[in-house]
């Protein structure tokens, strides 16, 4: 049996892959994973709030570990963050770590790399498989999933829960699972849950990101390569 952790953002993709590997007798998942915005006591570009990421861990039934990060770090400083949690792990015997990523080729390796040089495996359940197939496999294992943040031209979804008919409204060239980082969410029904997570949205705020002075000082999914704006929407326990 493979002692895992699992990179919880707390999504639809990480819940559609965790619902997967609970059903496989192969892999023995010791702690979801988040990384933390440590200012904003939020998770790392989603933008929801720490108290209903801890719901979902109590529901789900494994242990929640946070990684708090400064709200914008650099590649240097997040690699020195995520590698002392690795050894960390490491320790303890856990020696593969699972994610919810579908087709990004370069975050993969950047993945892979970093979890090699602490002598770590990666485990893809979700790799290259269809995004429409995905979502439509999340809405019918009975899945519901709210949008807690959108890139700035798609501000008229944030805030709503997934269905299919808003998938349908997307623009074409849009990925219907969000993976290129048009849209982030929240899970809060679902298989993998005991309990629904209760929740109602707040109110909706704009944030614009500088690029980063120097290019190769970006951090993968924390930060944008160019100047970007996002909308969120505050998500509060109920």
């Amino acid at each position: 049996m493979k002692k895992c952790i699992f990179n919880w953002s707390g999504g639809k993709d990480s819940s559609l892959a965790l619902y997967h590997c609970l059903r496989d007798p192969e892999l023995d998942i010791k702690y979801l994973v988040t990384t933390i915005n440590d200012a904003a006591d939020r998770i790392s570009m989603h933008g929801v709030r720490v108290e209903l990421l801890k719901k979902q861990a109590e529901s789900i039934g494994i242990p929640l570990y946070q990684v708090r990060l400064p709200e914008m770090p650099g590649m240097k400083e997040y690699d020195a963050v995520m590698r002392s949690s690795m050894e960390r792990f490491q320790a303890e015997g856990i020696t593969h770590t699972i994610f919810g990523d579908i087709f990004l080729e370069d975050l993969k390796s950047y993945r892979d790399a970093r979890l090699a040089e602490v002598g770590m495996t990666g485990i893809y359940p979700l790799w290259k498989r269809n995004t429409t197939q995905l979502i439509n496999e999340f809405f019918d294992l009975g899945f519901e999933t709210v949008i807690a943040c959108t890139q700035d031209r798609l501000e008229r979804i944030v805030g709503k829960e997934i269905t299919q008919e808003l998938i349908m409204s997307l623009p074409d060239d849009v990925d219907v699972c969000g993976e290129n980082g048009e849209f982030h969410t929240f899970a809060f029904r679902g298989p993998i849950f005991k309990q629904e997570i209760p929740f109602r949205t707040g109110e909706k705020v704009f944030r614009e990101y500088a690029a980063p002075k120097n290019a190769d000082d970006t951090c993968f999914s924390l930060a944008p390569e160019k100047p970007a704006g996002f909308w969120y929407c505050d998500l509060l326990p109920a």
